[in-house]
């Protein structure tokens, strides 16, 4: 189990050689910092943009399309989140590279996100130098990490099997944990996910039942216990 921990702490450099060209997808829901992302990215005269959206859910229909080399990240996403997304993406042959561009996660969070495949991981409030580094060494085949997110895998690495309960869930209840956090109604879970309205309640009653919650409220704080949402702010 520890291979997957496996990553290199090396001095960070920006004079990288990128040898291939390497075509780029970026999921990342908030419109100006996606444009921002892409404009630095197209930057770079061997890197070429394939797609980018920010729905979570499109994402993975496209990236299936486009097969991408590298994936950009965020994990806060609607509708499916970053780290189901790459589960689903990496159910087939086909496995970009991934470069996390998110918020400051949790343990369980960054926990999942390594199981999930991924080859580097940058805060949203580290400096943009950071992010140019980041992406050099993710197209020359290297890996990075920010310091912070290194301890968080150096903690994981000493307790490894630290029991999670979002991993009783099936992938398709953790997607509608997720839409239920989002203020879903079982009729529009129903319509997202081709499902009937009965279907998405005998999920809804599972749910609680497994994670032990009787309202939607405590479904909700589920979800931002396991950093499948950021937590809203009329939250109770």
């Amino acid at each position: 189990m520890l291979n997957i921990y496996d990553f290199h702490l090396q001095n960070p450099t920006s004079n990288l050689q990128i040898i291939d060209m390497k075509r780029v997808y970026v999921v990342e829901d908030q419109t100006i910092l996606r444009d921002l992302i892409i404009r630095l990215l197209e930057s770079y005269p061997d890197i070429e943009i394939v797609g980018s959206t920010g729905d979570g859910q499109l994402a993975v229909d496209e990236i299936t399309k486009t097969m991408p080399d590298i994936l950009v990240l965020d994990i806060m996403l609607p509708n499916l989140n970053g780290i189901e997304l790459l589960r689903q993406v990496r159910k087939g042959d086909h496995k970009p590279r991934v470069l996390v561009f998110s918020a400051f996660p949790s343990k369980s969070t960054v926990k999942k996100l390594l199981e999930a495949g991924i080859d580097g991981f940058v805060e949203k409030d580290a400096n943009l130098s950071d992010l140019e580094i980041a992406v050099e060494k993710i197209v020359a085949g290297q890996t990075h990490f920010g310091l912070r997110i290194v301890d968080i895998m150096r903690e994981i690495m000493v307790n490894p099997n630290q029991s999670d309960s979002l991993e009783e869930l099936t992938p398709r209840e953790r997607q509608i944990l997720q839409l239920i956090a989002e203020s879903c109604t079982s009729k529009e879970i129903a319509a997202k996910l081709d499902i009937s309205v009965k279907t998405a309640d005998t999920h809804r009653a599972n749910l609680m039942k497994k994670l032990d919650v009787h309202d939607v409220a405590g479904l909700t704080r589920q979800a931002i216990a396991f950093g499948l949402i950021n937590q809203p702010q009329n939250l109770d």
